[in-house]
């Protein structure tokens, strides 16, 4: 059970990015299951028939949300996951902007709405971050 603010905040990220990462593999949840790729911009999966994903895509969102749960233990580690976490959103909310949709850079796989969900995500993370970590020590 997290201790802080921080913690309960990285745990509730993590299991939202667990969840969103077992439902890619779910029929129904995930339409076109069949077309699942493990990476790249041929995935025609799309979870809840809007964001295209891959197993490559569902596996990181997976690790991302245990990573989540790990570093929910302490403040710091908490505060790190928010925010490095959110930047990384951040930057693949970047790169799916600048990126051809359909060339082979687009290993992710993204799409427009995948950048604007991966802009939410940088920007609440990175909130949470700031916002739960005011007055917090940083070591």
């Amino acid at each position: 059970m997290p201790r802080s603010p921080l913690g309960a905040a990285a745990v509730g990220v993590g299991v939202v990015f667990l969840l969103i990462g077992l439902l890619g593999f779910v029929p129904g949840i995930t339409t076109n299951l069949g077309d699942l790729e493990f990476a790249g911009h041929e995935s025609n999966a799309k979870l809840l028939g809007v964001f295209q994903v891959s197993v490559l895509h569902n596996l990181v969102h997976v690790l991302f949300g245990l990573a989540g749960l790990l570093m929910a233990r302490t403040a710091f580690l908490a505060r790190t996951y928010l925010l490095v976490g959110g930047l990384v959103y951040l930057a693949l909310w970047v790169y799916g902007l600048v990126v051809d949709k359909d060339h082979g850079a687009n290993f992710v796989p993204v799409n427009t709405a995948d950048d604007w969900l991966h802009f939410a995500l940088g920007i609440g993370m990175v909130g949470l971050g700031l916002i739960l970590g005011r007055g917090r020590p940083r070591g």
